[in-house]
């Protein structure tokens, strides 16, 4: 019914766009058998209207993958560049909670790793119909170039941040975890101090022997549900894993792992000297840059989209600042 009911709605949206165009042309028509020009801005309004709805909808069609349709398990992590680092992993958090509220979609926090000046790593489950599928293309590394607050003498610093994306799996999509490949591990989780310390060992880190892969989950307050949510997060990235392998030619479902560091950039975000944001892979720019920090990557995500439709590859870096 879940299906039928996003089907249903995608399909709605192209009969409307449909109805609502043929209507613009009839009034288009109607002017210009008339000769109304005063009705020109009228109908250049409601045509990019259109557009915007048009462009909508034409994203979704471009969701093709077998989890496109999917939530998302997005974890950032801090990486070069110490304090500065860790306040921009916080920035960025802040921009895709804000992206979700945009879209309507549901984020809770899953583990969270403090640090001084931010968040070292945080991972958020985001739930929403193709939440994955928008989310897939930021994964990669992200840069920032700005004048630090953290410095006295105000120079310019460059920072690293790290974004992981990976489907939440539902009941359709099976991977199948051996008990004797895990060890689960239990330890206390962190807490604001006061009444609200944690005193039993409510906290569960998973790792996956075979792959190296770890996962933690301390938010709920128990023990079981933690274990629940955090086997969640490892099946989300076993099958992300699984998929990379059988399609490694076309990087289906996640991109390169690269160094959280120079060189490896996905996107850049430069406050200063000049704002710009600019994807290394598209070539898409905005100089709106506070804008973006406040959710609105919609063109980012479509860009990619379109580009990997059209059978893009990864670029290779420009040499110029952003």
């Amino acid at each position: 019914m879940a299906e039928l009911k996003i089907f249903r709605k995608r399909l709605e949206t192209w009969e409307n766009l449909k109805h609502s165009a043929e209507a613009l042309d009839e009034v288009y028509n109607l002017a210009i058998l008339e000769n109304e020009a005063s009705m020109e801005q009228e109908l250049r309004d409601n045509l990019e209207g259109l557009k915007k709805v048009f462009d909508t909808a034409l994203t979704l069609e471009l969701m093709t993958g077998e989890a496109d349709k999917a939530s998302v398990f997005l974890s950032i992590h801090a990486g070069s560049g110490g304090t500065e680092a860790c306040d921009w992993a916080s920035m960025l958090y802040r921009m895709y909670v804000r992206w979700c509220e945009l879209k309507g979609y549901k984020s809770e926090i899953i583990d969270l790793i403090e640090a001084e000046g931010g968040i070292k790593s945080v991972t958020l489950e985001i739930d929403g119909a193709y939440a994955y599928g928008h989310l897939r293309g930021e994964t990669g590394v992200h840069r920032l170039v700005r004048i630090s607050p953290f410095d006295s003498n105000a120079r310019r610093h460059t920072s690293f941040a790290s974004v992981s994306a990976f489907p939440v799996l539902d009941d359709t999509i099976e991977v199948d975890i051996k008990p004797e490949d895990i060890r689960i591990d239990t330890y206390r989780a962190g807490g604001a101090g006061g009444q609200k310390v944690n005193k039993t060992d409510s906290a569960v880190r998973i790792t996956h022997l075979a792959t190296g892969i770890v996962v933690t989950c301390q938010n709920e307050r128990s023990q079981h549900k933690n274990k629940d949510v955090a086997m969640k997060v490892l099946k989300s990235r076993l099958y992300d894993i699984y998929q990379k392998e059988q399609e490694k030619e076309n990087e289906k479902f996640m991109g390169d792992k690269k160094e959280i560091a120079w060189g490896s950039q996905i996107r850049s975000y430069v406050f200063q000297p000049y704002t710009l944001v600019k994807d290394h892979r598209t070539k898409y720019s905005t100089g709106n840059i506070q804008a973006v920090m406040d959710g609105e990557i919609d063109p980012f995500i479509d860009s990619y989209l379109h580009f990997l439709w059209k059978g893009g590859t990864v670029l290779a870096d420009d040499d110029d600042e952003a």
